[in-house]
């Protein structure tokens, strides 16, 4: 835990919109390591591309946040009819200072080069208690957590995923990351590691835009989801990602 505590000083999320998809690849520590070593944006263009509008891939998609001055995306993932889980740092407008409201936003599922297999608006979503209390946000990493609850049950119709016992070593991440913001892609296995307090960590090429993305274990009766992103860091063994268990998540109604 302390290791990551020092390895944190060149976190990329230092700012919450770093991880959200407005993406630059001329100030990216993720592109600039790349020219490094074999990680960084090699290694996320070298993400398989998957089948977003074929089950079960279809329970992933885009969250799209828009306004008068700027438009971002993060990813989510249906685990039940209406619910979505992402991170919370996708939900605050940091230029602004402030939470997106649910009307800026839409769940694009499926979302593969413009299109999607089902989009819904987004009727309200909760956060973890102590997040927002004051209006701003937390950047304790237990509280980036946010359940949102969809406006259709689209998950009846396009599938959603099961949470996860446990993690195995074959865990992989699939998502938009900010390089290549309209396809859904998946990362070879990102070997996940678990600390204290229900966070996980892994080596992991990931970044910007995938924010919010599942950590998935491959069963054998398909894809579950264990945790999802939160943060990611460069460090000198590689891309670093920190992701939260969800059993951190309050899914109760």
């Amino acid at each position: 835990m302390l290791r990551w505590l020092v390895l944190s000083v060149a976190v990329l999320w230092a700012h919450p919109a770093l991880s959200q998809g407005v993406f630059s690849e001329g100030w990216s520590a993720v592109c600039t390591m790349g020219t490094q070593s074999e990680e960084g944006c090699d290694a996320i263009r070298a993400r398989e591309i998957l089948d977003a509008d074929q089950p079960p891939w279809r329970a992933i998609g885009r969250l799209n946040f828009a306004s008068r001055d700027r438009r971002s995306h993060c990813t989510g993932v249906l685990v039940s009819d209406r619910l979505v889980l992402t991170a919370a740092h996708c939900m605050y407008n940091s230029p602004r200072k402030r939470w997106i409201p649910p009307s800026s936003i839409r769940f694009a599922a499926g979302y593969q080069r413009g299109e999607a297999t089902a989009v819904a608006g987004i009727d309200g979503y909760k956060l973890h208690p102590e997040q927002g209390a004051d209006g701003a946000f937390d950047d304790r990493t237990e509280l980036d957590w946010a359940v949102l609850e969809l406006t259709e049950p689209i998950g009846q119709t396009v599938g959603y995923l099961p949470l996860a016992s446990a993690l195995t070593p074959s865990s992989f991440v699939a998502g938009y990351p900010g390089l290549r913001p309209h396809v859904l892609s998946r990362t070879l296995t990102c070997a996940p590691r678990p600390l204290e307090g229900g966070m996980v960590l892994s080596l992991c090429p990931v970044m910007m835009g995938d924010s919010g993305a599942p950590l998935l274990v491959d069963a054998p009766t398909g894809p579950q989801v264990a945790a999802i992103l939160s943060r990611v860091g460069v460090t000198p063994e590689g891309i670093t990602a920190l992701f939260l268990s969800t059993e951190l998540f309050d899914l109760d109604p």
